[in-house]
């Protein structure tokens, strides 16, 4: 599929000056002209408020604060300019605990580093043509968790509303067609 690339914004937060120049290349390439790069998360949240950008890429590992504190900043601090704003947290780390502590954060992609053109544009290609919905919970606020793919999900930890959706479908057309017609 064809994308207007040139029409987004986006914002790379990341400590590492060749880590920058490499992704901001990249996105180059991709046709997006409007890159904007800082070096921590402080100077990003500027930069995000003057320039309200459409996607942003963070890097975990920064100082004074990381990548996982700058998305919850975004989500859940009131002065935030765009608490729905798309971002993809990079990072050298991918054991499974890590990426659980990412994802209940509340970031949208994760992405490995080293990361591939490929896989870069596959995030962003991602967040443009299946966006998820958000949730906000008492402890949370962020895009939803859950990746179902259809409506056959059959993980053992369904919300009752799933459930109890699925018992009314069962219910309803449990009924023999002779049933149906008296």
């Amino acid at each position: 599929m064809s994308y207007q690339m040139n029409k987004i914004k986006i914002l790379v937060i990341e400590d590492n000056w060749h880590m920058r120049a490499l992704t901001k290349s990249l996105l180059s390439a991709f046709g997006i002209a409007h890159v904007d790069c800082v070096g921590d998360a402080e100077a990003g949240m500027e930069m995000f408020k003057k320039h309200r950008h459409d996607i942003l890429l963070v890097d975990w590992l920064m100082e004074p604060i990381n990548g996982i504190e700058f998305t919850r900043e975004i989500r859940g601090d009131p002065e935030s300019p765009n608490p729905y704003v798309p971002i993809i947290l990079m990072t050298g780390y991918s054991e499974k605990s890590r990426v659980l502590e990412a994802r209940d954060s509340g970031i949208t992609e994760f992405l490995v580093k080293p990361f591939t053109s490929r896989s870069l544009f596959s995030r962003i290609e991602h967040i443009i043509e299946k966006p998820r919905q958000f949730v906000k919970s008492s402890d949370y606020f962020g895009p939803d968790r859950r990746r179902i793919k259809g409506d056959n999900f059959k993980g053992t930890e369904r919300r009752r509303s799933m459930l109890a959706k699925n018992k009314h479908k069962r219910k309803r057309f449990s009924a023999t067609p002779e049933k149906e017609q008296k």
